[in-house]
């Protein structure tokens, strides 16, 4: 199939959202699915480390590199059955929100924080556009899904109390 000229080897047609870059990178899975015999810990062990770090509060991602980096587990879901979510949600240690909507307005509240000091800084007023429409575009989804009510709104005067 022809792409404006280009054969489709040629083309990458993921890219990023607001970028000219074609995003690349990301990581490989294992390939196996199920738990390696070399693993030094129990099932009962990497649950007890996982509700132990979810309740000092550090979120689902942050838990999934520290059990691959320190503890050899590759793979949380080989080990558990299920998704290690999945596992926080059962031990009602979940967080309330999901964790790529809160770093995004995270990433919202610093720059308003920044354009208050600094308003003739027009490049990043305009990244602040485009870091609340992936916003809004993650809370359409989340609604659809229903991990938010479907009354939830961004707004950017309350989102600095969010994640605080």
């Amino acid at each position: 199939m022809a792409f404006f000229g280009l054969s489709q080897e040629g083309v990458n047609f993921m890219a990023r959202l607001h970028s000219k870059k074609k995003g690349k990178s990301g990581t490989k899975r294992p390939k196996s699915k199920t738990q390696p015999e070399w693993l030094p810990l129990e099932k009962a062990e990497v649950e007890e480390l996982i509700t132990k770090m979810a309740k000092e509060g550090i979120p689902p991602a942050r838990i999934g590199l520290i059990l691959r980096d320190r503890h050899a587990v590759a793979n949380v879901r080989a080990v558990l059955g299920i998704s290690l979510l999945d596992f926080l949600k059962k031990e009602n240690v979940a967080p309330d929100y999901p964790e790529d909507l809160l770093n995004l307005i995270k990433k919202a509240v610093r720059m308003s924080t920044h354009l208050k000091s600094s308003r003739k800084d027009v490049h990043n007023s305009v990244k602040l556009s485009h870091v609340e429409s992936k916003i809004e575009r993650l809370v359409r989804y989340y609604r659809k899904q229903g991990t938010l009510p479907g009354d939830w709104k961004y707004e950017r005067d309350k989102a600095a109390l969010l994640v605080k």
